[in-house]
Order: C-alpha cells, then sequence, then structure tokens
C-alpha cells in the first residue's frame, strides 16, 4: 500500500512539473479538457456569474409591448429558469411584457477574460444594426445589452433565436437578494403562482 501511495505521490510531482513547464501554453489555451468536460448547467451558472441580477427599468427604443401576456403587468409568477443562483423558484412580480425575438449568444467580454457561451437572454432590439428577426444561428452580431460587465460592444455570435414574450421581473432571491427590474425571462421560464 506504502509503495502504491509513494509511486502516486511521484507520478503526481512529475506531472506537476511538466505543467509548470507548459504553464504559458496552457494559460494562452482558454478550452481545456476540464472546460470542455463541464456540463451546459455548470458552465452557464459560471457565465451569468457576473451578471448584474437588477436593471434601470428602461428598454430599448422599438420594444413592442405586449398586448396580451399570460403573465399581466402587476401579477406574479413562480420562476423556473436558473440562469443564475437563487432565481429557480424564487416569486417574480411582472413589471414589463413585451413581444420579441429572444436569442442565447455566445461572445468574448470587452473586458478580456474567458468567452461566455449560450448567454440567457438578449432580444433583438439590443443588438446593434440588427437585420430583421430572426437572425440564424452563427449570425454575429454587435451585442448593446448591459446585462454582465464586458457585454457592450462585444461581438456575438447568434445559438438560439425563438420569438415569444419576454417579462422584466421583481423577485427576492431564494438567497436573499432583492432583484428590480430584471431583464430577461422568457414566457416558459415562468409558472402560475399556486
Amino acid at each position: 500500500m506504502r509503495k502504491k501511495l509513494m509511486m502516486g505521490l511521484g507520478s503526481m510531482a512529475i506531472a506537476i512539473s511538466m505543467s509548470a513547464c507548459a504553464g504559458d501554453e496552457k494559460e494562452s489555451n482558454t478550452t481545456t479538457q476540464e472546460n470542455m468536460d463541464m456540463n451546459t448547467e455548470e458552465s452557464n451558472s459560471m457565465d451569468h456569474s457576473n451578471m448584474d441580477m437588477s436593471g434601470s427599468g428602461e428598454v430599448p427604443e422599438g420594444l413592442k409591448v405586449a398586448e396580451n401576456p399570460t403573465f399581466k403587468v402587476g401579477s406574479h409568477a413562480i420562476i423556473e429558469a436558473d440562469h443564475m443562483e437563487g432565481m429557480k423558484g424564487a416569486e417574480a412580480k411582472i413589471v414589463g411584457a413585451y413581444d420579441t425575438t429572444v436569442y442565447t449568444v455566445s461572445y468574448t467580454p470587452t473586458t478580456g477574460g474567458k468567452r461566455v457561451e449560450n448567454h440567457k437572454w438578449v432580444i433583438h432590439e439590443e443588438l446593434g444594426e440588427p437585420q430583421s428577426a430572426p437572425l440564424e444561428p452563427g449570425t454575429e452580431v454587435i451585442l448593446t445589452a448591459e446585462h454582465m460587465k464586458g457585454m457592450e460592444g462585444a461581438t456575438a455570435e447568434i445559438d438560439s433565436a425563438e420569438g415569444t414574450t419576454v417579462y422584466m421581473v421583481d423577485f427576492t432571491s431564494t438567497t436573499g437578494e432583492k432583484v428590480t427590474n430584471h431583464k430577461w425571462v422568457t414566457e416558459s421560464e415562468l409558472a402560475p403562482t399556486k
């Protein structure tokens, strides 16, 4: 047993010294096998760690107010989305409802750092000089949204598009944080209160 432990420690020491020599190369490569092995849910929660959950309440010019939303302004709903910690299961007050095309996007922040994959959500009106909606997956766009540090002005790639009603909501997260004017939650991410 002791011999196996010593061999294991020796192998680990060799691996550490070899990785130290290759450290510069590994630092420049942002897509490691470890990152690739992470499941989508884990990477999505990491992608949103610097998201500003509260907003100003201002909406982009040209955004169309929903005429007959499932969840009316002033009503309450349960959030089923888990874009970030404390969101899923929280009771939300609807403060705005809009009909638009919503996108998941991938981009590298203008502030540098790790590429954000499949960010939920950016609406069509938060794209700089957009073409007609919906845009096809793979289309490159410039983001005008400010949901996360380094998002505004970043070049992004459209991952998916969906025409739906999006909601701006106020809620207290399940971790106790009060959030106002959060952008965006889609209709399919909300459930009626019981």
